[in-house]
């Protein structure tokens, strides 16, 4: 499988393109007026303890104060064995209003919700994952030969056996590495470590303590692999900067990191724009005339499969098993597109065949096993839907690039012009009775409702104003919406 990363960048924007066998499968955007502030380290101050919710805000100097539920404030397995000696573990017992706490982002703000914190520092680097809170030992569950996990785990033994402390997770990147490498790069974790807590010692509260590297930084440290044939950037600057990185880290594949002088935008080299436009579509095509419904909420998003205008050679049940097989390596590939997180629905055309069913859920999670992302497939529910969630960690593509619609505010729909006229007729009457004083009633409103109550609705108006004794003034208000509308008195 051919695989490049194309990066473009602007003095306000950098932009990342995952593309595999010449189609885009992940965007990311960094901008530098909304940078992602995940795997951040700050010192936060407790603004206030939540027994209920068994959870405290931490102010780390943003906008809206951070979230930190009690789960990740110590490990899991200490939570355990302290609940074996008591009854439950509370919140007041770990944090009180005021108190200085070291923590780490784990999510950024999304929407109306703060950022999710964790006291459980982990600091990610090329091979490892270092957490100095914690005393474990794992490898990437991706490496699946048993010999080269167990080689993996006594090599980080021995750099922990070395007069080292905490725990560490052997990532993907780190198969086949030799031991100096490794213990190398645990060092250098250390280092790290260490001029973190030096930090955090001498900066006041509500202050950034570490910060995670740029994007194109990022990209050249967890997803620059033997698997992708070359990186490509559009700006000599950031290429240098890439360069170094990558010789310093990444060695033996910095060659691949390449400048792109090119007149054509790198974008258009495989038309990323325009997929990065379908993407904030609500519908996706697909090949045989099928498609997809992609409905994103706050709570959750919901996908349809749907054949439309594909009917098949066969049978129905013939023709219903194929929509399923396309729709669900296009689910995959969106999932991994929009960045959607957390519950997903998935309602996928009824089958009746019991082997179909399988080889479609098969095929689901052979797409999902290409997600960097962590994705879980739950239990097929009694309506047939198919119910997975998929770690959400960062702003999804259309909370990105969008926002909330001015006039439906995010509603996804309009009230008709003969509903808005009915409510002006309600408010008539009601502001009539109220003030029995007034001469007339002026309505102001938007063109369109003007123009229906002239035309359409003119008897009903002639009917309301014999009603009330009162004559009726309409006024058209350009900048109104079609819902918007004033009934004054005069």
């Amino acid at each position: 499988m051919s695989t490049e990363i194309l990066i473009n960048v602007t003095p306000r924007e950098t932009r990342s393109a995952l593309v595999e066998n010449g189609v885009l499968q992940e965007i990311y955007i960094e901008r530098n007026n909304h940078l992602g502030i995940v795997g951040n380290i700050y010192n936060g101050k407790v603004s206030r303890v939540l027994p209920g919710m068994q959870a405290a805000f931490v102010d780390i100097g943003l906008e809206r104060a951070a979230f930190l539920h009690v789960s990740d404030i110590i490990p899991q397995h200490v939570k355990e064995e302290i609940e074996c000696e008591q009854e439950t573990l509370q919140i007041t017992d770990l944090v009180s209003d005021g108190q200085e706490l070291l923590v780490q982002v784990v999510k950024d703000p999304l929407g109306t919700k703060g950022a999710r914190l964790t006291m459980q520092v982990s600091i990610p680097s090329r091979y490892l994952v270092f957490m100095p809170m914690v005393q474990c030992m794992g490898v990437s569950q991706r490496i699946e030969e048993e010999e080269e996990r167990e080689r993996l785990r006594t090599m980080i033994q021995t750099a922990v056996a070395g007069g080292g402390y905490g725990g560490f997770i052997v990532r993907t990147a780190g198969e086949g590495i030799p031991q100096e490498d490794l213990l190398h790069e645990a060092k250098l974790l250390y280092k790290i470590w260490a001029s973190i807590q030096e930090s955090g010692k001498q900066l006041k509260s509500r202050s950034l303590v570490h910060s995670d590297l740029p994007l194109e930084l990022r990209i050249i440290r967890d997803q620059l692999k033997d698997s992708v044939e070359r990186l490509r950037i559009d700006s000599k600057r950031s290429w240098e900067k890439c360069r170094d990185f990558a010789a310093r880290f990444n060695p033996e594949l910095a060659s691949r990191v390449e400048y792109y002088p090119g007149e054509c935008p790198i974008f258009d080299l495989y038309s990323v724009e325009d997929e990065i436009q379908k993407a904030l579509q609500r519908k996706v095509p697909l090949k045989s005339g099928g498609y997809l419904i992609i409905d994103q909420t706050e709570a959750m998003t919901t996908i349809d499969v749907n054949t439309g205008s594909f009917v098949g050679h066969h049978n129905l049940e013939e023709t219903i098993f194929k929509t399923n097989l396309e729709a669900t390596q296009a689910i995959a590939r969106q999932l991994r597109l929009r960045n959607l997180g957390g519950i997903i629905i998935l309602d996928l055309i009824d089958m009746e065949d019991e082997q179909h069913r399988q080889q479609v859920m098969r095929l689901l999670q052979k797409c999902l096993d290409q997600d960097h992302a962590r994705t879980h497939i739950s239990v097929v529910s009694s309506l047939g839907l198919v119910e997975m969630t998929r770690k959400r960690t960062r702003e999804s593509l259309e909370h990105v690039l969008c926002q909330t619609c001015p006039t439906c505010e995010g509603r996804g729909y309009l009230k008709t012009p003969e509903t808005v006229c009915y409510e002006v007729f309600r408010e008539i009457i009601r502001e009539s009775r109220q003030f029995e004083d007034a001469r007339e009633i002026l309505v102001l409103a938007a063109q369109e409702i003007t123009d229906l109550l002239l035309d359409e609705e003119s008897s009903s108006l002639a009917e309301l104003e014999e009603f009330i004794g009162k004559p009726v003034r309409l006024q058209v208000e350009t900048f109104y919406t079609t819902e918007q509308f004033d009934v004054v008195p005069v």
